[in-house]
């Protein structure tokens, strides 16, 4: 099934652009109840993964070894802007393994917050590792990995056993065996997991309701989603959607975003699970779609409406900060009841 019309960009009254793609939503019985574009799209879910990759962090007892607190592990989901509350968590849980930045395998970028990215300039401080969006995770991986007495110089590699942990819980709350994933290599070294849109959804369904799960995982899943949500600005940071998103949900439901275009949420009152793929990989089209599907489900109260409105409706500004357009949901929900047998 092709790519479906999704996000119309709007510059003075033309629609300049069009963004298509993918939604699924599904139930924790393994049901997709709406979808346009393909739900079977084989997708790499990319950081909206993370999620399920913290979830070893608490099963092999790391998180209860080196103390890891709601924020630390949020921190583990998190796709940070580097600002100084998520760098200076990152050296802490280092320093309680006894590690320093120079052990992070994610390799460096610029960070995403302008203020911190500027201060580095002006001082002259070189640009290491824990300025890495996926620090956090990075970090989760090392806990877990010196706990269990593994080798920590190539954690990130698809056979070592961090890795294989991890793949493990994928299948599982994806239904998908290990062996029809799709591996390939994320932006930090780590692998990425390819899976049917359908079944990234249902893993965000099942994380939302996780009570058919052994007692264990199920604790784990409430550990790591409970994190997220009490500490939403690890998970992204300032006037980013992630954690203005579960700001304002209060504790009802999870979201994180993945690169190229990807978005999921649970909901933990309907136990649903949301996948979004948007075809072109344009993030700026994510938020327009997950707020559109939630107000299409009647999910969204009129004043949480009102507080995600910029994020439903993001603005286009020129170099001179003026409006001068605006990004556009333009979709309908289809009734799809599938069954994933």
């Amino acid at each position: 099934m092709d790519a479906e019309h999704l996000v119309d960009v709007i510059r003075g009254n033309l629609v300049e652009s069009e963004h298509w793609g993918h939604i699924a939503v599904v139930n924790g019985d393994g049901e997709v109840l709406y979808s346009n574009g393909d739900p079977n799209r084989v997708t790499f879910a990319r950081s909206s993964m993370k999620p399920l990759q913290a979830i070893p962090i608490v099963e092999t007892g790391a998180a209860t070894a080196y103390e890891l607190d709601q924020a630390d592990l949020s921190l583990a989901c998190a796709s940070h802007s580097g600002e100084d509350q998520h760098t200076d968590r990152v050296k802490s849980i280092l320093g309680r393994l006894g590690l320093t930045p120079s052990s992070l395998k994610c390799g460096t970028h610029p960070p995403r917050w302008k203020e911190t990215y500027d201060a580095l300039i002006k001082s002259g401080t070189e640009v290491t590792a824990e300025y890495n969006n996926c620090s956090g995770k990075h970090s989760g991986m090392l806990a877990t990995a010196i706990h269990m007495g593994e080798s920590v110089e190539d954690y990130y590699k698809t056979d070592h056993p961090v890795q294989q942990r991890i793949m493990e819980v994928i299948s599982d709350l994806a239904e998908v065996p290990v062996d029809e994933i799709e591996i390939g290599i994320d932006g930090c070294g780590v692998p990425v997991h390819g899976i049917p849109l359908k079944n990234l959804a249902m893993s965000f369904a099942k994380m939302a309701n996780p009570s058919s799960q052994p007692e264990e995982r199920r604790k784990a899943i409430e550990q790591v989603t409970s994190s997220m949500m009490a500490a939403p600005e690890m998970v992204a940071g300032t006037e980013r959607f992630c954690s203005d998103f579960m700001r304002v949900e209060e504790g009802r439901m999870f979201g994180k975003g993945g690169a190229e275009g990807v978005y999921c949420i649970g909901d933990l009152v309907t136990g649903l699970g949301i996948a979004i793929k948007i075809e072109d990989g344009a993030g700026r089209a994510t938020s327009p779609v997950a707020v559109e599907v939630l107000e299409q489900l009647g999910l969204l109260t009129e004043k949480q409406k009102g507080l995600l409105r910029d994020y439903h409706y993001p603005k286009l500004k020129n170099c001179r900060d003026e409006v001068i357009g605006q990004l556009r949901p333009a979709f309908t929900l289809k009734k799809s009841v599938h069954s994933f047998s």
